[in-house]
């Protein structure tokens, strides 16, 4: 799950059964305690039927008919991990060993009397998914069916089949199946004709183990950017709960337009706000999963970030949008092509970049090889790189990246045994061979490192802390506390409210606007 703000977390929606709630011997309404007033002597069976307005139908039920069938079921079992209960308060550790070793020999797993070390504890999760073919192949989520080591897929008319995964994507969250057999009603995907803001849609899933649940609602919205890089959602207030995760979202005429994907909860429980990936990001994901397995995306070798009106205010780019480049994988595309931290991306092959996402999906959609032609703001003004794009590492790899560094907990010195300029509300200090070897600075890196940060101050509020390596300052690379002071002082000279510091920390670069103060 990822944190949004106030508590309000987006959720995977893939649980296990929960036990239904009936209510009962509640209050109870006379008609005419509801404002409504009923005519005794009109018969039932000739009242007035109401009739919706235009373009509303009277009921969902021909849609659930014609595409229920499709719909399925996902159980999946899998084994928890040392790391994975340690999130369950009370649960005690067992020492765990790989499934198949520690027996006494005989090969059945059991190691009674042996001293083995226990197995894994098993786990259960349910998800939904639907069939995109007659021969068989589903589709559903990535995380419903993840490190799963047994499925079973149950279909509307009771069948209970074995299933195998086929491929599966984790940047997107879609994953294929298959069961064996022929002749499955299946549905298709809808890429073009697709519904408005405001019109019907019908999602239809597995909810808390409750198997071929229908709910209606609208169209929210679409492009809404949750956090994942490659996919803009599609925004419904058809219900979808935990369960709901891999079912179609189906317009009136019962075509897929989207796959359920994940809520907006403050409770785990659906408050009508929705996420479905858009059917045509899922075709074009499925199509590939099911030719080979996986997925190939471009790649340039860069950790960017968007450009907030602070940060395009620090750098004079006035109402201009685009992505900024905080860091480069040395020896990656971009690195080799000339691209340089504190670049911001705002064009690439001609399509304008308005945003971090933006320009990830445009790169991700080029392959290996490909020539990508960027436009980049660099000192203020625009310059042409060519880029030629690599092939994306796995989502696993680039979070290990990510995490990489050198690490160690960073604290201040006990005591400054020099003069050190204060400036932003930061006391900075010379890169010398005590503080490298205190902050873990690599011998080849130039800045100024951060000793002491002043709480009341715009960089104190914006989370810079002591150990912090000021490596870029407005447009000047940082080889001193001096620089910082003279970059600081050249952009209150040209009026600008803030400068944009380049901070490296945890052997990453990161780019933050601070006020000048003053």
């Amino acid at each position: 799950m990822a944190s949004l703000k106030s508590g309000i977390i987006i959720g995977i929606a893939t649980a296990g059964v929960a036990a239904a709630a009936l209510a009962g011997n509640g209050v109870r309404f006379s008609p005419n305690d509801m404002g409504v007033h009923r005519l005794a002597t009109t018969p039932i069976s000739t009242a007035t039927i109401f009739s919706p307005p235009p373009g509303a139908p009277l009921s969902f039920a021909d849609i659930f008919e014609k595409v229920a069938p499709a719909v399925v079921s996902i159980e999946v079992t899998t084994h928890l991990t040392a790391s994975e209960l340690q999130g369950i308060p009370g649960f005690p550790i067992p020492n765990l060993t790989p499934r198949g070793e520690g027996d006494n020999g005989d090969g059945d797993g059991d190691d009674s009397g042996s001293g083995a070390k226990p197995h894994a504890p098993k786990a259960e999760s349910q998800g939904s998914g639907f069939f995109i073919s007659a021969d068989g192949y589903l589709v559903t989520n990535n995380h419903v069916v993840e490190n799963a080591e047994d499925i079973k897929v149950t279909l509307k008319d009771g069948r209970i089949l074995p299933a195998r995964v086929i491929g599966h994507d984790e940047a997107t969250d879609l994953a294929v199946i298959k069961v064996e057999g022929n002749n499955f009603p299946f549905v298709d995907f809808e890429n073009s004709a697709l519904p408005r803001v405001g019109d019907w849609v019908i999602a239809i899933g597995n909810p808390y183990g409750l198997g071929n649940t229908a709910t209606a609602g609208i169209v929210s919205a679409y492009g809404r950017d949750i956090g994942d890089s490659f996919v803009d959602f599609i925004q419904i207030d058809a219900p979808i709960n935990r369960g709901n995760s891999g079912g179609p979202t189906f317009d009136i005429y019962g075509r897929v337009i989207g796959v359920n994907s994940q809520i907006f909860t403050p409770s785990g429980g659906s408050i009508g706000i929705g996420f479905a990936i858009p059917a045509d990001v899922a075709d074009n994901i499925t199509k590939q999963l099911i030719a080979g397995g996986k997925i190939s995306r471009g790649y340039m070798g860069a950790n960017i970030q968007n450009v907030t009106p602070d940060v395009a205010a620090s750098l004079g780019m006035g109402s201009r949008k685009g992505a900024l480049v905080a860091d480069l994988v040395p020896g990656g595309p971009a690195d080799k092509a000339g691209v340089k931290p504190g670049d911001v991306v705002i064009g690439v092959n001609g399509h304008d970049v308005g945003s971090n996402t933006e320009l990830t999906r445009l790169v991700a959609q080029s392959h290996n090889g490909d020539a990508l032609h960027l436009t980049v703001l660099r000192d203020g003004k625009p310059r042409e790189i060519d880029v030629r794009s690599g092939t994306r590492p796995s989502e696993q790899q680039l979070a290990a990246n990510q995490n990489a560094g050198p690490g160690g907990q960073l604290i201040a010195p006990d005591a400054p045994v020099t003069q050190h300029p204060h400036v932003l509300g930061l006391t900075l200090g010379a890169l010398d061979q005590g503080s490298r070897q205190r902050f873990s600075v690599p011998s080849d890196q130039s800045g100024a490192v951060v000793l002491g940060v002043k709480d009341s101050s715009d960089a104190g509020d914006k989370g810079l802390k002591a150990g912090d390596l000021i490596v870029r300052a407005g447009d000047t690379s940082v080889a001193a506390p001096s620089d910082v002071q003279t970059a600081v002082a050249a952009a209150k000279k040209e009026g600008r409210p803030s400068i944009l510091l380049g901070v490296r920390r945890d052997g990453h670069n990161i780019f933050v606007p601070i006020k000048i103060e003053g």
